[in-house]
C-alpha cells in the first residue's frame, strides 16, 4: 500500500521547501525560453508602434512647415496634387467618417446579434457550422467586395430606391453598406468568443431566479462580456477606418464636402492610394501630403482605442 507524502502526525515541510523541492525536480529551462519569446514578441510590437509613428513624423513635419495646421485642419478645399493645390483635409475627413459610421450602423446591430445568437441560442451543432460560415466573410477579397457594391449594390438595391437620376454608380453610401458587411465577422466571432467565456453559473443563478435567456442574455451575459465586446467594435472601427480598395472602387475619387451619401465622395485612405502610385517626387509637398494624412489617420485611431478604454472603464461590471 503506498502511503500519501507527509501524512502522519508529523509535520510537513514549509512552503519555501516545497518550493524548493519542486524546483530541484521540475528544470525551468524550457519555460525561461518560452518568457524570453514572450518577451520579444512583445517588444517587437511595440518596436514597430514606434517605427511607424517615427517614418510619419518627418513627412508630417516637413508638410506643416509649407502648410499651417489650421488650414489643414480646417480648410474645405483639398487639391493637394493641383498645380495650385488646397490643403484643407475637412472633404477627405468628412468622408471618412460619413462612410465609417454607415458600416458601423450596418454592422453593429447584425454582428452583435449574431453573437448573441452563436452564444445564447445556437446548439453546438449550429454553432460549429454556423461561425466559420460567418467568419468566411472575413477572407474574401476586399477588392470583390469593391466589385460587388458597383455591380449589385448600387444597381440592384439603391438605384430602385432612390432613383438612377439621383445615385451614381459610384457612391459613399454603397461603400459604406458593403464595408458594414466586411467588418460583421469582426464584431460577430470576437463578441461570441466574450460572450462564451462568461460562467455557465451566472447564467443558471438568472434562470433559476425566473429570468427569461432574453433578459439573461441583456441583463447578465452581455455586460459581464462588454470589455471583449467593446473590443471587438473598436477593431471594426478601426478596419473600417482603414479600409482602402471597397472606397477607392465604390466611393468614387471626387474630394467633396457634403453629407448626402449618395454623391461619390473620396476618403482618406483612398487619397493616400491615388496620390502613392503617381509620380510625386520625394520630399516634394505632394509627397508630404502623404505622410500629413497618414499621420492624421493614426491620431483618429489612436483616439478611438483611447476613448474606448476609457468606456470599457466607465461601464464595465466585475464578477467574483
Amino acid at each position: 500500500m503506498t502511503s500519501l507524502p507527509y501524512a502522519g502526525s508529523s509535520p510537513g515541510p514549509s512552503t519555501a521547501e516545497l518550493a524548493r523541492s519542486l524546483k530541484r525536480s521540475s528544470p525551468r529551462h524550457g519555460e525561461r525560453l518560452v518568457e524570453g519569446l514572450l518577451f520579444l514578441a512583445a517588444a517587437l510590437s511595440v518596436l514597430t508602434t514606434i517605427g511607424i509613428v517615427l517614418s510619419l513624423l518627418q513627412g508630417t513635419v516637413d508638410f506643416l512647415r509649407e502648410i499651417p495646421l489650421t488650414d489643414f485642419l480646417f480648410g474645405t478645399v483639398w487639391t493637394p496634387l493641383f498645380a495650385n493645390g488646397e490643403f484643407g483635409v475637412l472633404p477627405i475627413l468628412s468622408a471618412t467618417l460619413l462612410i465609417t459610421g454607415i458600416a458601423i450602423v450596418v454592422a453593429a446591430p447584425l454582428g452583435l446579434g449574431a453573437a448573441l445568437y452563436l452564444s445564447e441560442y445556437a446548439g453546438e451543432r449550429s454553432r460549429k457550422i454556423l461561425k466559420p460560415v460567418l467568419e468566411v466573410l472575413a477572407g474574401i477579397p476586399t477588392v470583390v467586395y469593391g466589385f460587388f457594391a458597383i455591380s449589385f449594390v448600387t444597381p440592384s438595391l439603391l438605384r430602385p430606391i432612390f432613383g438612377a437620376e439621383d445615385i451614381g454608380i459610384t457612391n459613399a453610401l454603397s461603400a459604406g453598406l458593403v464595408i458594414g458587411v466586411l467588418i460583421i465577422p469582426i464584431i460577430a466571432s470576437l463578441s461570441e468568443d466574450a460572450l462564451s467565456a462568461v460562467p455557465q453559473a451566472m447564467r443558471d443563478g438568472a434562470l433559476a431566479l425566473g429570468a427569461t435567456r432574453t433578459r439573461v442574455a441583456r441583463k447578465v451575459v452581455l455586460p459581464a462580456a462588454l470589455s471583449g465586446v467593446t473590443a471587438s467594435f473598436v477593431l471594426a472601427l478601426s478596419r473600417a477606418i482603414g479600409e482602402t480598395m471597397v472606397v477607392v472602387i465604390a466611393a468614387g475619387s471626387i474630394a467633396q464636402l457634403t453629407a448626402d451619401p449618395r454623391e461619390p465622395m473620396q476618403t482618406m485612405t483612398a487619397f493616400i492610394a491615388q496620390a502613392a502610385s503617381g509620380d510625386q517626387p520625394t520630399g516634394s509637398l505632394g509627397y508630404n501630403t502623404l505622410f500629413a494624412v497618414g499621420a492624421l489617420l493614426f491620431l483618429i485611431t489612436l483616439l478611438v482605442n483611447v476613448l474606448s478604454i476609457r468606456l470599457v472603464r466607465r461601464f464595465r461590471e466585475v464578477y467574483e
